[in-house]
C-alpha cells in the first residue's frame, strides 16, 4: 500500500482514467461535457513555442508553471520560497471572487486576477499580455481545476468504496478510451464530470450583487462616512456581531488568531502527520504554514480594494480559509450582519490605514510584569 486506503495499482488506474478524460500536459483532451474552448486550452498547454504568425503557445509553462506547477498543484519549483504559497487549483477552491463562498469563480474573476495580480503576494499582474492570451490562460486554469477536482473525487471513491483488490480500469485494457473503465463506472464518472462542469458553467448565477437599497451613496459627506465607520468599528469589536478583532487582533494588525490553517495547508499537515517518519519535503510536500489574518492597517487587500470587493469578502468570507461569512448562507436567509452593517464594516476597514493606532482605547493588549 502506498498510502492508507489506496494501492499503487489503484493510483495507476486513477492516472489512466485521468489521461483518458483529460489527456496530458502536452496534449490535453477535452470532452464536450467540460464546456471548454479547445483552441484556448491548447494554446495555453504544452511546451513554449511560437508560430511564424506570432501566435505563442505554452503560455501556462511560460508564465505560471514555475509557481503553480505543471498540474496546477501549487507546488512549482519556486513555490517553497513564496508566502502565501501559490494556489493549488485542484480543489476548485478560489479565494478572491465575486461569487458565493462555495461557488466557482466566474471567467471575469479569473481574468481580473490575471490582469490585476494579487497585491501583497507574489502573484503579479499580466496586464501587458494580449487579451487573447489572458483568455487562454483563464480557460486553462479552469481545465486544470476540473482535472484536479476529478482526481480528488476518484481518490475519495477508491478509498471509501473499493477494497484493495478492486480496480477502476479493466485489467486487459490498453487503449485509452471510454472502454477503459470497469463496467458500470462510466455513468458514475460521467455524473462526477457533469457536476464539476456545471459548477463552472453556472458560476455566474452565484455572483453576489449587493442590495441597491443599502449601497452607500457615492456622494456621501466626510461626516456621513465617519459616522458609518464608527458603527463599523463597534461591529468590529463586538464579540457577538462582527467579532473581527478575534482574528485580526485588537489593533487590526493581523495578530489575533494565528495558529489556524487554510484548507490547502490542512491537507499538507494531514499528509505530514500521517508520514511522520519521513520529512514531508522529501515526499514532495511543502512545509506547513499557518493562515495569517490580514493586517488591515496596511490598506493592502488581496481580493481588491473597491468597496464592493470588501463587501463580498465580508458577505461570503474567503473560500478555503478560516475567514468566515457574515452574510446569509443562502438567498432569503439571515446572516450574522445585515447588508447595512456589512457596509458599515467596509467603511471602517477602509478607514483603518488612517486611524491612529491608539484607537480604539479598549481591548488593547497588556503586558503583565
Amino acid at each position: 500500500m502506498s498510502r492508507e486506503g489506496i494501492t499503487n495499482q489503484q493510483q495507476k488506474d486513477i492516472a489512466t482514467v485521468l489521461e483518458a478524460m483529460f489527456g496530458t500536459p502536452d496534449n490535453p483532451r477535452l470532452l464536450a461535457e467540460m464546456g471548454l474552448d479547445g483552441r484556448k486550452v491548447r494554446i495555453a498547454a504544452g511546451p513554449v513555442w511560437s508560430e511564424e504568425s506570432g501566435t505563442r503557445h505554452g503560455l501556462y509553462r511560460r508564465h505560471c508553471a514555475h509557481c503553480h506547477g505543471i498540474s496546477g498543484n501549487g507546488a512549482g519549483p519556486t513555490a517553497a520560497f513564496l508566502n502565501p504559497y501559490p494556489r493549488d487549483y485542484r480543489r476548485g477552491l478560489f479565494k478572491f471572487k465575486s461569487t458565493e463562498r462555495s461557488a466557482r469563480p466566474t471567467d471575469a474573476d479569473l481574468h481580473r486576477i490575471l490582469t490585476e495580480g494579487i497585491p501583497g503576494t507574489a502573484m503579479p499582474s499580466f496586464r501587458l499580455l494580449p487579451a487573447d492570451e489572458i483568455d487562454a490562460l483563464v480557460e486553462y486554469v479552469k481545465y486544470l481545476a476540473m482535472r484536479g477536482e476529478m482526481e480528488i473525487q476518484l481518490i475519495n471513491y477508491v478509498i471509501q468504496e473499493l477494497d484493495e483488490e478492486s480496480r477502476l480500469v479493466e485489467e486487459d485494457s490498453n487503449a485509452l478510451g471510454s472502454s477503459v473503465l470497469e463496467p458500470g463506472l462510466e455513468g458514475f464518472v460521467g455524473e462526477i464530470l457533469s457536476k464539476i462542469a456545471d459548477g463552472w458553467s453556472k458560476a455566474g448565477d452565484s455572483v453576489i450583487h449587493p442590495d441597491a437599497q443599502f449601497v452607500p451613496a457615492p456622494d456621501r459627506s466626510a461626516d456621513e462616512i465617519a459616522a458609518s465607520a464608527a458603527k463599523g468599528q463597534a461591529l468590529f469589536y463586538d464579540a457577538n456581531k462582527g467579532n473581527c478583532f478575534s482574528c485580526h487582533g485588537p489593533g487590526a494588525l493581523g495578530d489575533g488568531q494565528t495558529t489556524d490553517f487554510d484548507d490547502w495547508n490542512k491537507s499538507i499537515k494531514e499528509f505530514a502527520d500521517s508520514n511522520a517518519e519521513n520529512d514531508p519535503r522529501m515526499l514532495g510536500a511543502l512545509p506547513v504554514r499557518n493562515a495569517r489574518p490580514r493586517n488591515l492597517r496596511m490598506g493592502i487587500y488581496r481580493g481588491g480594494g473597491r468597496p464592493v470587493d470588501l463587501y463580498r469578502r465580508l458577505h461570503a468570507g474567503i473560500n478555503g480559509t478560516p475567514m468566515p461569512a457574515v452574510g446569509p448562507a443562502s438567498p432569503g436567509a439571515q446572516g450574522t450582519l445585515t447588508p447595512e452593517e456589512i457596509w458599515q464594516l467596509v467603511d471602517y476597514v477602509r478607514s483603518l490605514p488612517f486611524e491612529p493606532i491608539s484607537q480604539p482605547p479598549t481591548l488593547r493588549p497588556t503586558i503583565a510584569y
